[in-house]
């Protein structure tokens, strides 16, 4: 790593502490800004293996890095761009689940590339190898380009196969299947996120509060039980409860608004 690329990633940190700390329009603006290479690198890939135009898979993507960024959490010593990966893939690949089925083409294009599929079998027969385009597209009465564009169309009609291969890992290729977020992993990662803020929002109680709210909600032990932990009356760890769980939701409201979309 060079002393540029170390400086930017932690200059890219430094703001990542900054807009977990005080989130603001200006401070996530600046970090897509940091972060778009990401978006665009994974855009390049994914465009290589569906019709979608490049552009609109980029502007897709970015969607998915604001989200990441909005649910990044520094403290976890997990690299930004590891975090952010499945989130921007993961818009992506949304977005071409719901395209998907609403691309048509001519019905003489469909024709043409059936009388095209039977042109194609019956030179290979009569040759021994397989035809060129020009001579395809001679056969059927049709320019060489109007019958390449029916063959792309044609193509591109096609649902993306999860065994197409999106990029080569020293080893071996990642298929589009691997960029697909495991929905197990995914579920466990909103719980992780959910786990972190309720964890932030107590270490915000003063101790014998958070320590009633975790030995009743969390060791479920009975309010008297807890009065002889903590040296308070049953009374006393009921006013604390109900006074954490609402500093509680006063914490977490404001975290939510954020992060929903």
């Amino acid at each position: 790593m060079t002393a540029t690329q170390s400086s930017l990633r932690s200059r890219g940190m430094e703001l990542l502490v900054s807009y977990y700390q005080n989130p603001s329009v200006k401070l996530r603006n600046q970090l897509v800004q940091m972060n778009a290479g990401l978006v665009r690198k994974i855009a390049h890939r994914i465009s290589h293996q569906c019709a979608e135009p490049y552009e609109d898979l980029e502007q897709i993507g970015y969607l998915g890095l604001i989200r990441a960024i909005e649910r990044f959490n520094p403290s976890q010593g997990c690299a930004f761009s590891s975090f952010a990966v499945p989130y921007i893939r993961g818009e992506m690949l949304h977005f071409l689940r719901d395209r998907s089925g609403t691309v048509k083409i001519p019905r003489r294009w469909q024709q043409l590339n059936k009388e095209g599929q039977k042109v194609r079998e019956l030179l290979s027969a009569k040759t021994g190898r397989q035809p060129s385009d020009d001579e395809i597209a001679l056969e059927l009465g049709v320019t060489t380009d109007e019958w390449r564009e029916c063959k792309i169309a044609t193509k591109n009609r096609l649902p993306l196969s999860l065994d197409a291969t999106v990029c080569h890992q020293i080893d071996s290729p990642m298929t589009l299947g691997d960029t697909l977020t495991d929905t197990h992993y995914q579920n466990l990662q909103v719980l992780e996120e959910d786990r972190q803020q309720l964890q932030r929002a107590m270490n915000q109680l003063e101790d014998k509060t958070r320590q009633a709210i975790e030995f009743v909600f969390l060791k479920d032990l009975s309010r008297k039980e807890v009065a002889e932990q903590i040296g308070v009356s049953p009374m006393t760890v009921t006013r604390r409860i109900h006074r954490g769980i609402q500093q509680m939701v006063s914490v977490l409201q404001p975290q939510m608004l954020q992060t929903d979309p």
